[in-house]
């Protein structure tokens, strides 16, 4: 959801990334933990597909269509959601396997950045949300 912010296209993004993972699982060469090799696919195919997006022309729907059965989150759910969709790609890897619970050593790994300075940018881009929300509670 950090990536595209879309709750339909995240969970094909997700039944790609286990299609891709089992297709490839041969490949798997013990180098780093199982996990650190899925979450990278699984970032590499979420950053393929906003390449895609961005090549492609979006269209709205008319305004007297509307979708059934959407799927109801909840509004800061939604918006933190959105939030982390504006952080740079970087960022939004590492937030998003915070919010999974992997442990920050794992994030260092699978994004190539030393541990300390994982633990500076999660403390910095929670900042970045904090603040977004504190502006987002206020417009309500």
């Amino acid at each position: 959801m950090g990536y595209v912010n879309d709750v339909d296209l995240a969970k094909d993004l997700a039944q790609e990334t286990f299609v891709i993972v089992l297709n490839k699982l041969p490949e798997f060469r013990s180098e780093s933990k199982i996990g650190t090799w899925i979450f990278r696919i699984a970032s590499n195919n979420c950053l393929r597909q906003i390449e895609r997006q961005k090549r492609y022309r979006k269209v709205q729907l008319p305004k007297h269509v509307t979708e059934e059965n959407e799927p109801e989150i909840e509004s800061e759910i939604a918006f933190l959601y959105k939030c982390i969709s504006e952080l740079k790609e970087v960022d939004r890897i590492i937030i998003s396997l915070e919010l999974e619970n992997i442990h920050q050593e794992e994030i260092a790994n699978i994004v190539g950045l030393s541990n300390s300075n994982v633990r500076v940018r999660i403390h910095r881009i929670k900042e970045k949300l904090q603040a977004k929300f504190k502006n987002y509670e206020r417009k309500i």
